[in-house]
Parts: C-alpha cells; sequence; structure tokens
C-alpha cells in the first residue's frame, strides 16, 4: 500500500492565535484536528498507512495517537486497578508513524529523514499538515504512475483573496467581482514521488530547490484540480473553515 507522509513540523507563525500552544495540525476544525480531516480524505480511498513528519510541539502529535482510544471514546477507568474499559470503540484502521525530524528543520531534511520508514515501496505520497480539499486521490496516484516522472503536484487555481473591478475602456466601474478564481495554478500540496526522490533531496525547502531541479529537468507532472481545496494559514482561514464545516462540509468525502 502506497504510503502517506504528512508534514507536521512547521511552527504555524501566520496562526499564532491557536498555535501557540499547539502544533498547527491539532488546530480543530468542528472539534477534530485538521490532521484528522486529512488522514480521513486519504483513508478514504483505502489510503491508511500514515508517516507523521513532527517537528514544533510534535510530542503533542504523539500523545494525541497513543491516547486515540480512549480520547475518542466512552471509556470505565478502574481507579483501583487502572484498568481501562473502552465502550462502543470503534476506532479508524490506521498505521501511524511518528517521526521527530527536528524542530528547525526544512521540509527537504524533513523527508530525508523518512526515507527509511517507506521501506520497497515505489512510490510514496506528501501533504501537508494544513490543507484540506477534495482530490481523488486515486486517480492523482494513477495519474503520477501513467506520466513517469519523479514526481507529480497537484496543480490548483486558487480565489484571489481580493475582489476585482470591472471596468470600461474608459475606466468607468460597471461592477464587482468578489474573489474571483486567478488563472495560474499553484501546488496545492497534494504531491506524489518515486522514491527516488530522495537522491534529489538537500536540507533546504524541498518546494525551492527540488521541485525547480526536477522541472528544469521535465521530471514533474501536474495533476489538475478543479475542485475544494483550502489551506488554513491565517487565523482568517481558520474561522473560514470551521464555518464551511458548519454548513458545506465541502472536503468531507467520507462517511
Amino acid at each position: 500500500m502506497t504510503k502517506v507522509v504528512i508534514l507536521c513540523g512547521g511552527m504555524g507563525t501566520r496562526l499564532r492565535e491557536e498555535t501557540e500552544y499547539k502544533p498547527k495540525p491539532l488546530v480543530e476544525i468542528g472539534g477534530k484536528p485538521i490532521l484528522w480531516h486529512i488522514m480521513n480524505h486519504y483513508a478514504h480511498y483505502g489510503f491508511n498507512e500514515f508517516i507523521l513528519c513532527l517537528g514544533y510541539k510534535g510530542e503533542m502529535i504523539k500523545n494525541y495517537f497513543l491516547n486515540y482510544k480512549t480520547q475518542t471514546n466512552n471509556v470505565t477507568v478502574s481507579l483501583k486497578t487502572g484498568a481501562v474499559t473502552l465502550h462502543d470503540s470503534e476506532t479508524e484502521d490506521w498505521h501511524v508513524t511518528c517521526v521527530d525530524t527536528g524542530e528547525e528543520s526544512l521540509t527537504g531534511k524533513r523527508l530525508r529523514l523518512i526515507e527509511p520508514f517507506i521501506g520497497n515501496d515505489e512510490n510514496f505520497m506528501v501533504t501537508y499538515g494544513d490543507g484540506v480539499s477534495d482530490v481523488n486521490i486515486p486517480a492523482l496516484l494513477s495519474h503520477h504512475v501513467a506520466k513517469g516522472k519523479l514526481g507529480t503536484i497537484t496543480g490548483i487555481k486558487p480565489l484571489s483573496k481580493y475582489g476585482s473591478l470591472c471596468t470600461t475602456e474608459d475606466h468607468i466601474i460597471t461592477g464587482f467581482i468578489e474573489k474571483p478564481q486567478l488563472n495560474d495554478r499553484i501546488n496545492a500540496g497534494f504531491l506524489v514521488f518515486c522514491k527516488d526522490i530522495f537522491q534529489h533531496l538537500d536540507d533546504n525547502m524541498f518546494e525551492f530547490t527540488t521541485l525547480p531541479a526536477l522541472a528544469s529537468r521535465e521530471q514533474l507532472a501536474m495533476y489538475q484540480h478543479d475542485g475544494f481545496w483550502q489551506c488554513m494559514d491565517t487565523y482568517r482561514d481558520y474561522l473560514h473553515l470551521n464555518k464551511l464545516w458548519q454548513t458545506e462540509k465541502p472536503w468531507k468525502i467520507w462517511k
């Protein structure tokens, strides 16, 4: 089974209201960490082997999974013996490997450090612990295999953070467009790599070193996604995602 690597080590400084006391992947949307939402996305398609690259406050993420059963189920505790009984304990069939990749490490180093946990898998997937989407994961993986490149990036057209003006040629405003969709595609953070990628990684931000180098050699493919995508960079994004969860739940593809 193709493994899923999730980058969970950043400090999330632009979301300081929430990340001062917890790592960004544990910031909650609808009462559940955004990391839980991301993992459910992959698990919906049968990808349930996860490797988490831990860094800033990584022990909190490790403890979250160590105590997952007792946190997510009703329990009875015997204070005399310490025995714990779980009630209605239906728990996700996930295999989660937590790897300490360093609090100050950049993304390239974090990926290098999890190489031993990939094993003999020909390909593995990578995403970030702060973005949700309804990307079709099997289609993404199939596209990667068909293209035969070292890596595949999911490309999306994001919405502008600002509204735009509709004007005539003589600069008369005729209307407004609230947050139009941009024409250029960006990296949405749902990636697939061949295991040979480890030969091209350094200790820097792989987005700024490895990916441009691969692109110059035409070793990167793009999977086009025109559905939902949203990252949680700021407190405003956090509020927006929580509002969406209360109403539309556009990334909830699991039952």
